[in-house]
């Protein structure tokens, strides 16, 4: 598989490849040169408003992912969103996040787009 998920606190490994940061805010205590960032397409996180609606337990991963797939279907978050695809057909992409649980976040929907898009 050329797409994974890493939290962005563990260390950087060689076969991260190009590493993707999916979270729109910076997350906290981590320097630059550690993440070892190379891209941050903040179009294509979760608006504030979604993120702000999922995390304060108002509805189901299955709605959040639902409504987040609408949001990528938009015209502002195409182009960022045909980027990382593109990444992804070169080598490996591993996506960044500071979520606790990645695979009940925005990346897991990510990770089953790209994915799908192989097939």
């Amino acid at each position: 598989m050329s797409v994974r998920v890493r939290r962005v606190y563990d260390p950087p490994e060689p076969e991260d490849g190009v590493r993707v940061l999916v979270d729109r805010l910076w997350p906290r205590g981590v320097s630059k040169e550690a993440a070892r960032v190379d891209e941050w397409p903040k179009g294509l996180t979760p608006s504030t408003e979604l993120r702000r609606w999922y995390h304060a337990g108002e509805g189901t991963f299955e709605e959040f992912a639902r409504r987040y797939e609408a949001e990528l279907a938009e015209p502002g978050a195409r182009e960022p969103l045909d980027h990382v695809r593109d990444l992804v057909g070169r080598g490996p992409v591993t996506l960044l996040t500071a979520a606790k649980s990645p695979e009940q976040s925005h990346t897991a929907v990510l990770v089953r787009l790209l994915e799908a898009d192989r097939h």
